[in-house]
C-alpha cells in the first residue's frame, strides 16, 4: 500500500486557499471542500459520513478559525481563506486532545472523533476555561456519535477546559482500566479507515440501485454510462463468473439483478460503474438506463402472509421462518390466574446509522497471488468465502483483511459492496475502491426488525407470574440475512429474566419488499422484552405492587426453568444483583415524588441454539520483540482488540506496548460473525489458549502458537428437549429512568449491568453509556418508516430521530460482576444487553408521569 500521487488539477476555475499553513490550488471538479481535501490534497482527518448533507459533523474543519462542516463549503467559499485540520495543529496541542479523548474513553470506533475534536478546539479557543459541560453539549448539536452516548466526550471536554492532566496508559492485564488500543491515533484521525487508503492506479466504483422495490427488469442499457470520459467499465450481473446469490445463512441475496430478473427492494444493485475517480463513477452510474415492469410490492408482513404470490424473485413462499415452543398447561394457568392482561405491542424499523458508510478496497496481486480485499465487515471469513463463490475461484485465492470499521452494531454482517468491488478488481486487474453514499447505505444494508406482538400475561394474587403467551410477526424484508435468527431470539427471550411456569410462544419472520432486516444490537431480545416488561408493569398495577417489587418476586434464580425450558446456572445470579443494585435509586426517586420506571433484561452472549462455535487465535513472537496477536473478530469500536491485548499481557506477563493486533484471513482462525456479544467472551478464551500454547513451547519465536475456544454444548429450539441448553451465557441489566415531574423529560438513567468480568472497566462503561443512548432513541424518537411503495420516507441522518448530545440525560453506570461458570475469566459480554431494558423502563416512567400505558415504539416521535 502506498500513497497515490495527487491527481491533476481539475479543469476549469482554479481555487487558491491555504491548508494547514501551505498554499494550495485546486480545480473546480470537486463538489465541495471535503472532497478537495480528501481526494485531491490527501488530507484525511476529516471523515466523510454523509456528504454533501452536512448532518453528521465528521468532516468539521476550521475555516479562518471558525468550525464548519467541509462538505457544506463550496470551493468558492474557501477561496483565499485558511483551512485548518487536525494535521495542522501544533504537536503539543494534538497530543493534548489525543490524550484527553483516549484517557477519558471519549471515543470508540473513532470515525466521528476528529470532527468533534475540531469543534471542541474551536470552543476552547473561544471560551477557554469557561467552557462547561452544558455549553459544549449544545454546540455539539451538529455532531453525531453512535457509539459513546456523548457522556465521556463531555468528560474529555471538561478535562480540557479545566487543564486537567489526562495521563494515557494502556491496560496491563484483564480487569484493568486503561485506554483503547490505538486510541490516540483514532482521536486525531491518523488511524485510517478503508476510504482513507490510497494505492497506485486506484479506480473508483459506484452502484446503480433499483428504482422500484418490486419490478421485472426487462432491459439494462449501460451505453450512456460507458461513454462517459474516464469510465473504465460498467458491470452487470452478466459479468459475474460464479454464483449470483450470496448470504450468511440462505444463499438468496443476488449480488446484482440481471436482465430477466426481478427487484425485491430498493437496495438491489443493477449495475456497477468503474471510473478513474469517484465523481465520474457516480455521475456515470446515474446514466444507466433500466426498463422496468413495475409490480405491486408487499408493503406489510400481514399482506405478504395472506398472499400466495411470492414477494421475492426466485423464492417460494413468504414465510422465512417460524420459531415456536410451549411448556406447561397454558390454558389452565390462564384460567386459574387472579390477574390476566392482554396487549398488542408494536416496535419500529430502525437504522443503525453507523457513522462510516460501507467501504471496500480490492487490490489484485501484481504477481498473480491472492486478490487482497480490505473489508470493514463483521465477518471477514464469510466475506472471503462469498467473494470466492461470486468469482468462481478458490478461497485460497482471496485474502480479506479487516480494517477496523467506523461502527456497525450488526449492520455490517452481510456483504454490502465487498462483492461488487472484488468483482471489478478481479475483472479489470486494477485496484478498485467503492464507498457508498449515505443515501445508498440507508437503502442497502439491513435494519432492525419491526415486530407486531400479541401478548398475554397472568399472575396470582401475590404477583407471581403464572402464564405467558406471545404471538410475534416480524417484517424481515426480502432476503434472509439473519432474520430467522432474530425472530428465534425474540421467541427464546420473550419471558425476559423471569420464571414463568407455563409459556406458549410463536415468532414468524416474513419476507416483504421493505428494507432487509437483520442483526442489530439487541437482536430481537429488546423487541420481545419491551412487551414483556409492559405486561409486567400492567400486572404490577393490577396487584398493587411497584415495578421493582413484581420483578423482585419473579426474577430467575439458579436452578429455575427459564423460557424454552433451560435450567439456569449460577450465572443468572446477576439478574438479582442488578435488581438489588438499582433499588435505592428507585426508592429515592419515588420518595422525591419523581416519576420512575425500572426495567430488567437478559441477553445471550454467543450464537447458541445448537451452533458449534469455534474461535481461534494465534500468538507469534517476532525477532524485533513484537508479540503479534491474531484473532478472528471485527473491531468496530467495542474494544475487542484491546481485550486481546489485555489477555496477552495477563497470560504472557508482557508490556502492552509490545503487542500488535492483526485480523485477516491468511490463517484459518474461525468463521462467522462478530455478533451476539461473543467477541470478548470467545476472543478472550482463544487468545488465552494461544498464550498458554506459547508458554508451553517456551515462547519460541517465528512460530504460530495457536489456541481455540469452543462452545459446542447448546441445543436447537426445534430439538424438542424438555430442558434444552439454548445459550451458554447470558448478560443481565437493570435500568432505572427518572423523569422531571413537571416536564416529563428524562432527568437521569441508572444502569446496573452484570458483565461477568469487566475486562476493561473504562471501555465497559462506554459500551453501556452508548447502548443507553441508543436505547433511549429506540424508546422515544428513532424510526425508519416506509411508504406503500416500500420506499423509506427519510433519506438523511437528521430524519432518523437520533438523540444529540444536548438531549442525552446523565447516565450512572453500576458494574456488576457475577462470573459466568466455565467462561474465560467469568466473562459474559456487554454489547447487546445495554439497550434491552431501556424501552420498558422509559414506558413505565412515562406511565408514572401521566397514567397512560405505551405499547408502540417510538413513544415520542414528533
Amino acid at each position: 500500500m502506498t500513497d497515490a500521487p495527487a491527481p491533476p488539477i481539475s479543469p476549469g476555475t482554479a481555487h487558491a486557499f491555504t491548508v494547514n499553513g501551505e498554499p494550495v490550488v485546486v480545480g473546480d471538479g470537486q463538489p465541495h471542500l471535503l472532497a478537495a481535501l480528501r481526494d485531491e490534497l490527501g488530507v484525511l482527518s476529516p471523515k466523510d459520513g454523509c456528504s454533501p448533507s452536512g448532518q453528521c459533523g465528521c468532516c468539521t474543519v476550521l475555516l479562518d478559525g471558525k468550525a464548519v462542516v467541509a462538505c457544506q463549503i463550496g470551493l468558492e467559499r474557501a477561496e483565499g481563506k485558511e483551512v485548518t485540520t487536525l494535521e495542522g495543529l501544533p504537536e503539543a496541542e494534538r497530543a493534548r486532545f489525543a490524550e484527553a479523548f483516549a484517557a477519558t474513553g471519549a471515543l470508540q470506533c473513532g470515525f466521528c472523533t476528529p470532527g468533534i475534536v475540531v469543534r471542541v478546539k474551536a470552543l476552547l479557543d473561544k471560551k477557554g476555561s469557561g467552557l462547561d459541560r452544558d455549553t459544549a453539549a449544545r454546540h455539539l448539536g451538529g455532531h453525531l456519535c453512535r457509539c459513546t452516548g456523548y457522556t465521556k466526550i463531555l468528560d474529555a471536554v471538561e478535562a480540557l477546559a479545566a487543564g486537567t492532566e489526562t495521563p494515557v496508559a494502556l491496560p496491563t492485564g484483564v480487569g484493568e482500566r486503561g485506554v483503547r488500543y490505538q486510541g490516540e491515533d483514532l482521536a486525531l484521525g491518523d488511524k485510517g479507515f478503508i476510504d482513507d487508503i490510497q494505492v497506485d492506479g486506484l479506480l473508483h466504483a459506484a452502484v446503480h440501485l433499483a428504482q422500484h422495490a418490486r419490478a421485472d427488469v426487462e432491459r439494462i442499457d449501460t451505453s450512456k454510462a460507458a461513454a462517459v470520459e474516464g469510465v473504465e467499465a460498467v458491470l452487470t450481473a452478466a459479468d459475474i463468473p460464479g454464483e449470483l446469490r450470496v448470504g450468511l445463512i440462505h444463499k438468496d441475496w443476488p449480488v446484482m439483478i440481471p436482465e430477466g430478473g426481478r427487484t425485491s427492494y430498493l437496495g438491489d444493485v443493477l449495475a456497477v460503474v468503474v471510473a478513474v475517480d469517484r465523481p465520474t463513477a457516480r455521475r456515470a452510474a446515474e446514466l444507466v438506463e433500466v426498463t422496468y415492469r413495475p409490480l405491486t410490492p408487499f408493503a406489510t408482513a400481514f399482506a405478504a402472509l395472506e398472499s400466495d404470490e411470492p414477494a421475492v424473485w426466485g423464492l417460494e413462499g413468504n414465510v422465512l421462518s417460524r420459531s415456536a415452543y410451549a411448556r406447561g398447561d397454558v390454558e389452565a394457568a390462564f384460567a386459574d390466574s387472579a390477574h390476566v392482561v392482554r396487549e398488542t405491542f408494536t416496535t419500529q424499523r430502525v437504522e443503525h446509522a453507523f457513522l462510516e458508510p460501507e467501504s471496500t478496497l480490492a487490490v489484485p496481486s501484481p504477481d498473480g497471488g491472492p486478490l487482497h480485499v480490505y473489508s470493514g465487515g463483521q465477518g471477514v471469513w464469510d466475506d472471503r468465502d462469498q467473494i470466492a463463490s461470486l468469482l468462481a475461484i478458490g478461497t485460497d485465492e482471496v485474502t480479506v483483511e479487516l480494517v477496523s470499521n467506523g461502527g456497525a452494531f450488526g449492520g455490517k454482517e452481510d456483504m454490502s459492496n465487498q462483492g461488487h468491488t472484488a468483482l471489478a478488481a478481479h475483472l479489470l486487474g486494477r485496484p478498485v475502491k467503492c464507498t457508498l453514499s449515505r443515501e445508498e447505505s440507508l437503502l442497502q444494508h439491513p435494519k432492525r426488525h419491526p415486530i407486531h406482538i400479541e401478548a398475554e400475561g397472568a399472575c396470582d394474587a401475590d404477583g407471581h407470574l403464572t402464564a405467558l403467551r406471545f404471538r410475534m410477526v416480524g417484517d424481515s424484508g426480502p432476503y434472509a440475512s439473519v432474520g430467522m435468527k432474530v425472530l428465534e431470539r425474540a421467541a427464546g427471550h420473550a419471558s425476559g429474566p423471569y420464571h414463568v411456569p407455563a409459556i406458549d410462544v410463536e415468532a414468524i419472520a416474513v419476507r416483504t419488499n421493505n428494507p432487509v432486516c437483520g442483526a442489530f444490537r439487541g437482536f430481537g431480545a429488546n423487541q420481545a422484552q419491551f412487551a414483556m416488561e409492559g405486561l409486567l408493569d400492567r400486572l404490577a398495577e393490577a396487584t398493587g405492587l411497584t415495578g421493582w417489587e413484581i420483578r423482585d418476586r419473579n426474577v430467575i434464580t439458579p436452578g429455575a426453568v427459564w423460557g424454552p425450558g433451560q435450567i439456569m446456572d449460577d450465572g443468572c445470579k446477576g439478574a438479582r444483583t442488578c435488581l438489588d443494585a438499582v433499588r435505592p435509586h428507585v426508592e429515592a426517586a419515588a420518595a422525591a415524588g419523581k416519576p420512575v420506571g425500572v426495567g430488567l433484561g437478559l441477553k445471550n452472549s454467543g450464537l447458541g441454539n445448537g451452533f458449534h462455535e469455534v474461535a481461534k487465535a494465534v500468538v507469534r513472537f517476532e525477532d524485533d520483540g513484537t508479540v503479534e496477536v491474531r484473532h478472528c473478530w471485527t473491531e468496530m469500536g467495542q474494544g475487542v482488540h484491546t481485550v486481546a491485548l489485555q489477555v496477552a499481557c495477563t497470560e504472557l506477563g508482557i508490556e502492552p506496548e509490545r503487542v500488535r493486533v492483526v485480523v485477516d484471513t491468511s490463517r484459518e482462525l474461525g468463521k462467522g460473525q462478530t455478533t451476539g456479544s461473543r467477541g470478548t467472551l470467545m476472543g478472550a478464551g482463544a487468545v488465552a489458549a494461544a498464550c498458554r500454547a506459547a508458554l508451553a513451547a517456551d515462547c519460541a519465536p517465528g512460530v504460530d502458537h495457536e489456541g481455540s475456544y469452543v462452545v459446542d454444548w447448546t441445543n436447537k429450539l426445534e430439538e424438542g428437549l424438555e430442558n434444552p441448553v439454548i445459550h451458554s451465557t447470558f448478560g443481565y441489566a437493570a435500568q432505572v429512568v427518572v423523569l422531571d415531574p413537571g416536564t416529563g423529560a428524562i432527568e437521569k438513567v441508572v444502569a446496573a449491568h452484570d458483565v461477568g468480568k469487566a475486562v476493561n472497566p473504562l471501555l465497559v462503561e462506554g459500551q453501556i453509556e452508548g447502548a443507553v443512548h441508543m436505547g433511549l432513541g429506540y424508546a422515544l424518537t428513532e424510526d425508519f418508516p416506509t411508504d406503500d411503495d416500500c420506499r423509506p420516507t427519510t433519506t438523511t441522518l437528521r430524519g432518523l430521530g437520533i438523540l444529540r448530545a444536548k438531549d442525552m440525560p446523565p447516565v450512572e453506570v453500576i458494574l456488576v460482576e457475577e462470573p459466568q461458570p466455565d467462561a474465560p475469566y467469568g466473562i459474559k459480554g456487554v454489547g447487546e444487553i445495554g439497550l434491552v431494558p431501556t424501552a420498558g423502563a422509559v414506558a413505565a416512567a412515562l406511565h408514572a408521569h401521566d397514567g397512560s400505558w405505551r405499547s408502540s415504539l417510538p413513544m415520542r416521535r414528533g
